[in-house]
């Protein structure tokens, strides 16, 4: 990521274990501080008001993974500056965004224009979500909250107590598969470097020794155990391959490796 914050610059980079609460705080102030920079390098990739799973490009305008929406109430999780709720809303339904840093919701905020419809922006914790219990039909996330938590089991069961029953929890991480290998776009990663079973988080430390950025790896097997621990049944599991011709690089994601290895994956689950 290469964050780096004036005020405690980043002095180191790696894989260790660091208490939980240090890793769940520094995903709001890492999105608070780096809002407008993501933005400036994704923006036109992922649009003012576009609905976009992943760096592979798939659009739920062509996958249609959240159902049939009509009459459904829809709530995006860990939204950033809520592209793709905005992207619903237009369509007419009805969806209220949430992301717990304040930064990437101002970024959305300024893109609502004058005659179109806007979402309703929420700034929550995903563990800690302010609804009453079965206030919806449908929640996703798209790669929000869950890979920023240590305990990412707190998020579904979040998303499990706000949705009616039989309501769809549908979510895009990147692939596990990926952390085992360096996160490079080029054949350099393409050579496995980690085990895959190295469940220890990516951190980056300032020189105060304070956690500035905290992302968590779990396995195939640790996302379905979580889902099933909240309750959900796992519907499909989407894996998007590379499309030709898409030749974007996105951090680690590109078409050198996306031509052989997976770089996301979709869970698509219901209560």
């Amino acid at each position: 990521m290469n964050s780096t914050q004036p005020e405690d610059p980043l002095a180191d980079a790696g894989y260790r274990h660091v208490p939980d609460e240090a890793g769940g705080r520094a995903g709001r102030t890492w999105w608070d501080a780096n809002a407008p920079e993501y933005l400036a390098e994704h923006g036109d990739f992922l649009g003012t008001a576009d609905f976009c799973w992943c760096p592979e490009g798939v659009r739920e305008a062509d996958a249609g993974l959240l159902g049939d929406l009509t009459g459904a109430r829809v709530l995006e999780v860990g939204a950033g500056a809520a592209q793709c709720s905005r992207w619903l809303a237009a369509r007419g339904v009805e969806v209220v965004a949430t992301d717990v840093a304040h930064g990437m919701l101002a970024a959305g905020a300024a893109y609502d224009r004058p005659g179109h419809p806007a979402a309703p922006l929420v700034q929550a914790d995903a563990r800690a979500l302010p609804f009453a219990d079965g206030s919806f039909d449908v929640a996703f996330t798209a790669f929000g909250a869950i890979p920023f938590v240590p305990d990412a089991v707190s998020v579904h069961r979040e998303a499990a107590r706000v949705l009616r029953p039989g309501g769809r929890w549908v979510f895009s991480v990147t692939h596990p598969l990926r952390w085992a290998f360096p996160d490079d776009p080029s054949e350099h990663g393409l050579t496995a470097s980690r085990s895959y079973f190295d469940r220890r988080p990516y951190v980056e430390t300032g020189a105060s020794g304070s956690v500035l950025y905290a992302e968590y790896h779990r396995t195939l097997g640790d996302h379905v155990a979580d889902l099933v621990a909240a309750g959900f049944v796992l519907e499909r599991l989407v894996e998007p391959e590379w499309p030709e011709g898409h030749d974007r690089t996105w951090g680690g994601w590109g078409p050198v490796r996306g031509a052989l290895l997976p770089g996301t994956a979709i869970f698509v689950t219901h209560r």
